[in-house]
């Protein structure tokens, strides 16, 4: 439960002096209007009749319903409650924020508008006020399961805590509208805006945990280790190998003498042998 301050405190004595009820009763009764967002309450205690329910505008419900003088004294306490309730805006929830769960349960909760700020009647809760309190009150907030998170706009800031690491992203020049937790083999979450839906660890990371954190280094370009061409050699001579002359001489000198055994066969003539054998010295 939330604490009063001492604003609080004396608020809560001069509503029970002038009302005739205990300050427990009274605080309770301030607790139950706070809840009901300043225009109803729904309470249980004994110096009310026990469970009962008022709202603005004169319907009154006590469990003691026939005791219309008690009606008349809880109603004119819950007519005063409201009216110091509704000087305390920061005290009140108003409007709505979206946020969707998929593949998966989970309590959600989500505020948007005038969020809870400061307030005489209630000392802060650290657990309520969770981010860098540089940021000031959100534009919205909310909470999925383990996860919350709190969008400042004119900060251009995303808080969002997860379990005791508090995570703040720049939005850019987002204008976020909701939040999706993706659930499943891991968790994801993204938001809505202009540009459509949007990823978080695409958003830079401002800080963690109070702690700035330095933006990434910008990617070097890789050393070149390619090698070089080899340069081009110079064509050497080539040289014939090494007994070639010597066989194709011995070819020759036989195919010489094969003419001249065709020859002497009458196979050749005499000026057939010649030109054969003038063609075979030629290759020599």
């Amino acid at each position: 439960m939330r604490q009063l301050t001492a604003e609080g405190h004396r608020i809560v004595s001069d509503l029970s002096q002038r009302h005739g009820f205990s300050p427990d009763a009274v605080t309770h009764m301030l607790f139950a209007v706070v809840n009901g967002n300043g225009s109803m309450a729904q309470f249980s205690h004994p110096e009310f009749g026990g469970s009962g329910q008022w709202m603005q505008g004169g319907m009154m419900m006590l469990g003691d319903m026939f005791n219309n003088y008690l009606k008349g004294r809880v109603s004119s306490l819950c007519s005063d409650i409201a009216q110091i309730v509704a000087s305390q805006p920061g005290l009140l929830q108003s409007g709505s924020f979206q946020s969707q769960s998929q593949s998966g349960g989970g309590q959600q909760d989500q505020r948007s508008g005038a969020h809870q700020g400061p307030s005489s009647l209630f000392a802060p809760d650290p657990e309520q006020l969770w981010w860098p309190q540089e940021l000031g009150s959100p534009s919205a907030s909310g909470s999925q399961n383990n996860v919350r998170y709190a969008y400042f706009a004119n900060a251009q800031r995303l808080a969002v805590k997860t379990g005791s690491e508090v995570w703040v992203y720049d939005t850019q020049n987002h204008q976020i509208g909701g939040f999706s937790q993706q659930q499943g083999g891991g968790s994801d979450i993204t938001f809505s805006s202009q540009f459509g839906t949007v990823h978080l660890n695409s958003l830079p990371l401002v800080s963690r945990n109070g702690q700035p954190v330095p933006p990434p280094a910008p990617m070097q370009p890789a050393p070149n280790y390619s090698t070089p061409a080899p340069q081009a050699s110079s064509p050497q001579p080539s040289t014939p190998p090494r007994g070639a002359g010597a066989g194709n001489e011995v070819d020759i000198l036989a195919a010489i003498e094969r003419l001249g055994e065709l020859k002497e066969k009458g196979v050749l003539t005499s000026d057939e042998f010649q030109s054969k054998k003038a063609e075979l010295l030629s290759r020599l």
